[in-house]
Formats: structure tokens, sequence, C-alpha cells
């Protein structure tokens, strides 16, 4: 049964296009490592659609167990066990990995989190690896949209720390961690997958 499952309907509509791009980035076999895979649709999802890679599931400690029971019940080989990843902390329970997937994350952290994971995958990402992150982004200050203005607008009544990202801060914060935007590809409902990958 799935209706006991934890679900994001966002994650539903979202799945195929966001698959449509990893394919032409996941293009051989390797390691990918989610960070945020929360309920797990997305992983079932892509490690299904690409069975050459290993799909790494992770998520913060307080998080990670949300997705194990719709892993399980999927039973895919290339899905490795969930683990318990911290971005502010310094030692990451995976340290091999050739991409990171990451969708919805950088506007739930904060700003310190977003620089730490950051951090962490520019120092891990090997030459040809790359970092996919999904999400709704602003660009120079400014809104794609009122519905995404509206979002942020509740995120930061939720919590302060919380927010929409903007991407020239999200490429500064990149670059300082030996990366660079590669692909910026538009999505639905307003939102943008960022490829950035290794500066060599």
């Amino acid at each position: 049964m799935t209706d006991d499952l934890p679900y994001s309907q966002a994650c539903e509509n979202n799945k195929a296009p966001i698959l449509e791009k990893l394919q032409g980035i996941f293009n051989g076999p390797g390691k990918v490592l989610e960070i945020g895979t929360l309920t797990g649709q997305h992983a079932v999802h892509f490690a299904q659609a690409m069975p050459h890679l290993q799909w790494q599931p992770s998520d913060h400690p307080e998080a990670a167990h949300l997705c194990g029971a719709r892993l399980e019940q999927a039973a895919l080989p290339n899905i490795l066990p969930v683990v318990e990843l911290d971005v502010s902390d310094a030692n990451w329970p995976v340290d091999t990995f050739q991409w990171v997937f990451s969708a919805n994350t950088a506007h739930i952290m904060s700003w310190r989190e977003v620089e730490q994971m950051f951090r962490g995958i520019g120092e891990r990402l090997p030459e040809n690896g790359a970092f996919c992150l999904y999400g709704p982004f602003n660009n120079q200050g400014e809104y794609s949209s009122d519905s995404n203005r509206r979002f942020d607008q509740h995120l930061r009544s939720q919590a302060p720390h919380m927010g929409i990202r903007d991407l020239i801060d999200l490429c500064a914060l990149a670059e300082s961690a030996g990366m660079t935007l590669s692909e910026n590809h538009p999505m639905p409902a307003n939102n943008r997958l960022l490829v950035f990958r290794p500066i060599y």
C-alpha cells in the first residue's frame, strides 16, 4: 500500500521534467548523492528510470526516517540505504560520489547551511561531476512570478531563516567552493534546475 507513505504533490508534479534533464547529465555509471530525500518519491522515480546509477539517499537526521518505507517498498537494487546527513557537519557520512542532486532545499535551509552544502559538495565533487539544484530562485533580487513572491513571503512568515535564494548569491557560493554555473534550465511552475560543475 502507498496510501500511508509520506507524500509530496510537488514531487509528483515535477519528477518527470526533472528526470528529462537529469538523464542528459547522469549519463554514465556512477553514484548520485541526493541531499534532502524527504518522501523518497524522487529517489524511486529517478533510480528506476536510470538503473545505471547508484542512488544514495540522504536527509537531515530529523527527517531521514521519512523516506524509509517508500524505499523499502520499491526495493530497487540501485538505491543504497539512506544516510543521515547534516550539511553543517564537516564529516559527511558519504565522501565519494560523481553527482549531487537536491530539490527544494536551498529555500528551507538557513543561508549558513546553504553555504556549508556548497562547500561540502565542492570539496568532494570530482572533475567530471555535477551538482544539480532544483527549486525557485530569484534573479538580481527580482521574483520570477507573483506565485514565487507569495511563496517567499509564506516561507519567511514560517521561519525567518527560510526564503527563496538569489541566483547571483548562489553563483558566488559556487565560485568560492570551486564550482561554476554551467546550465540553467527553466522548469514548470516557475522553478529552475541549476547545474554547477567543478572549475579545473
